[in-house]
């Protein structure tokens, strides 16, 4: 099973090569990663995913806690949340094909963000199984390149999450304990 968990980190050198280090050296196979700064430029968040059962999983979040430059952990398994992955494709694209292209593109909400005599690149986002239909679709044309960012989530608003979220981005960097 797929688990996304979401790291909040001191945005400092050096702290997604020890998370990673960290994970490869406990053998937890990490699927998907992607990490960026925050609201507050003194976090970054690194937003994974990993496979295994629970027990992974809790391995896992529990290893992460213990770094000191690790803020706040989130595992949205038991949680509701949105999540996103973006792909760029490149796409062979005949002068006779381009219009079908185009209106798959269409249909799964992407843009051609780039055009040559010989493909299309195409820009779209969303949900793993669509972009996985998406890349599906595109196989019988003949894919010439292919780049994903992986997943990246937030939970779903409530109280409890924004209050917490909002105490960690304002807590000083230097005081971050796990």
């Amino acid at each position: 099973m797929k688990h996304i968990l979401s790291a909040l980190v001191v945005n400092q050198p050096g702290v997604l090569a020890h998370i990673s280090g960290m994970l490869a050296s406990r053998a937890f196979n990490i699927e998907s990663l992607a990490v960026g700064e925050t609201e507050n430029p003194e976090f970054s968040r690194i937003t994974f995913v990993v496979s295994g059962g629970t027990r992974v999983l809790d391995q896992v979040r529990k290893q992460l806690e213990k770094i000191v430059t690790v803020a706040r952990v989130i595992d949205f398994s038991t949680e509701e949340f949105v999540e996103r992955d973006l792909m760029l494709i490149k796409v062979k694209a005949e002068s006779g094909q381009r219009s079908e292209i185009r209106e798959l593109v269409d249909i799964f909400r992407g843009s051609i963000v780039d055009v040559s005599a010989g493909h299309v690149m195409i820009e779209i986002s969303g949900q793993e199984k669509k972009i996985e239909a998406f890349i599906d679709l595109m196989r019988p044309f003949g894919i010439l390149e292919m780049v994903r960012t992986g997943r990246i989530a937030l939970l779903r608003s409530n109280e409890d999450n924004v209050n917490v979220g909002e105490r960690a981005a304002h807590e000083d960097p230097s005081t971050v304990t796990a």
